[in-house]
């Protein structure tokens, strides 16, 4: 089964995607390591981001390029973007990685340039669009013209903005369309989210939905299992205390297993959408009570509230019939502890 046909399979839980972003420092053993520890972990796919920071920013110290608060302040944007970015060469070896791993490896590229290459060099599944760039429009038809899959975040954007950009995307051939509920803040707060939004989102723009999830913990992903999410997409670091650009708010191994877990079993309680058909409701049944013969009832006998009573279990006539049948004869001897059926009497 391909990655969209597991995200659009909505008996199947989450696809849970996990981003290595900047957090292999610049080293290609550890992005290699990182990809094998997430597959190894339970992750359903891994993702890059493609840039470079000249194609992302400009190499200024202006105020304008200055990052002034949260985990990066101080950085210009252009130190920042070099530190995170992963450099073009390793691509195709670490999809090479993935696949013998057993997953798929896609990414978000962040210009038109950017989404040839993958093209070429590992003709990804899906493309994933970065919140940050859902209004650059010539870069969604660019990624739109590839026909293939797009998962995009939302964060940030009004509605008419997540419009447009879903316009562009269509008109240009997109395949499938999955809207990410995201919070642009590092980490993000679980408050923050508004996760009931997400069957709306999915009314609305008719398209699929998920969650790129910043926050801490694996709360934010469980409820929006519950709510309809099919992809969900987590920060990966092989090891939180190693620094990396992004391991403040990214999963490790552990927490990567109990995540692909927790969301299972998150699905797995859904079921479907009529409220009395559980099964284990219906084999509990057998615990309610029904009408049983109390004493010996001898053929011709009346049926008294000597002879009769209402007990568990429920193999007898339901508690309803009491009053109808009081009264009656037996057709039969009956013997004491036996349910009492409608053909035993007349």
């Amino acid at each position: 089964m391909s990655l969209i046909e597991r995200i659009k399979d909505p008996s199947l839980a989450p696809v849970i995607v996990a981003e290595l972003s900047g957090n292999h420092h610049q080293d290609f053993d550890t992005a290699k390591r990182m990809i094998e520890l997430a597959a190894s972990s339970g992750a359903d796919a891994v993702k890059l981001q493609t840039y470079s920071a000249d194609t992302l920013t400009l190499p200024s110290d202006n105020p304008d390029f200055k990052v002034t608060d949260g985990l990066w302040k101080g950085k210009t944007l252009h130190e920042l973007y070099s530190e995170a970015s992963t450099p073009y060469e390793w691509h195709a070896p670490l999809a090479a990685t993935a696949k013998s791993c057993g997953i798929p490896l896609f990414s978000t590229p962040f210009d038109e340039a950017a989404v040839d290459f993958l093209e070429a060099e590992i003709d990804p599944a899906l493309y994933k669009v970065s919140s940050f760039e859902l209004t650059h429009l010539p870069l969604l038809e660019r990624i739109a013209k590839t026909k293939k899959p797009v998962a995009m975040s939302i964060g940030m954007s009004s509605e008419d903005e997540v419009a447009e950009a879903i316009d562009t995307l269509r008109q240009n051939g997109a395949g499938e369309v999955i809207l990410l509920k995201c919070v642009n803040e590092y980490p993000s707060s679980p408050d923050g989210f508004n996760l009931n939004a997400l069957p709306e989102i999915r009314l609305r723009f008719d398209c699929l939905v998920g969650l790129s999830d910043h926050s801490l913990g694996n709360e934010v992903a469980i409820a929006a299992t519950a709510l309809g999410a099919r992809l969900i997409e987590k920060h990966f670091t092989d090891d939180r205390n190693a620094g990396g650009i992004d391991a403040a708010f990214s999963m490790e191994p552990q927490d990567l297993r109990s995540l692909v877990t927790q969301t299972k079993v998150a699905h797995s309680s859904l079921g479907c959408s009529n409220p009395f058909s559980e099964p284990a409701d219906l084999e509990q049944r057998r615990f309610r009570r029904s009408i049983y013969v109390s004493q010996d009832i001898e053929k011709g006998e009346e049926l008294t509230e000597r002879n009769l009573k209402i007990v568990r279990p429920s193999f007898g006539l339901a508690p309803k019939n009491w009053k109808t049948t009081l009264g009656k004869r037996a057709n039969r001897a009956l013997r004491a502890n036996t349910p009492l059926r409608e053909n035993d009497f007349e």
